[in-house]
């Protein structure tokens, strides 16, 4: 299970260490592909194959399945860790997140995460962001106890 919040900056040729704890999970060929709420969701191939074969059996003529099969899989790219455990992050991810400079790579379970930090801050600590306490209310209204 990938776990861990990690403070890394991009260097001068857009290059981010992917964490050596996410790594041992997602493996050193991985897919990043665009994820929720403006930041990059990085899968490894296997975790990658089970989420595109989810989508792909969506149907599509509804224009929702669409949307999700343009914007996960069109906008995905596979990427490799060198021996330091570096990797591109591809030009047109880091647009599409926002990402400049400082970056924070979370694991959330199944997939990890690649933010802007100051993306990530307002995110997780700003004024419009709900609270740990709100949302487990919020699921819980909706039958999912914690």
């Amino acid at each position: 299970m990938l776990l861990g919040r990690y403070m890394h900056n991009l260097d001068a040729k857009g290059r981010v260490i992917m964490p050596s704890k996410l790594r041992e999970e997602i493996g050193d060929t991985f897919v990043v592909a665009k994820g929720f709420d403006s930041c990059l969701a990085v899968y490894s191939e296997e975790e990658y194959q089970n989420l595109a074969q989810k989508v792909l059996a969506l149907p599509s003529n509804l224009p929702e399945t669409r949307i999700l099969r343009r914007q996960i899989l069109a906008e995905a790219q596979t990427c490799e860790a060198d021996k330091q455990g570096r990797f591109v992050v591809p030009p047109v991810l880091r647009e599409m997140a926002g990402i400049v400079r400082e970056v924070v790579i979370v694991g959330n379970g199944d997939h990890a995460e690649i933010w802007d930090c100051d993306k990530w801050n307002e995110y997780m600590y700003g004024d419009s962001s709900m609270s740990f306490e709100e949302a487990a209310a919020s699921l819980h209204d909706k039958g999912w106890t914690f």
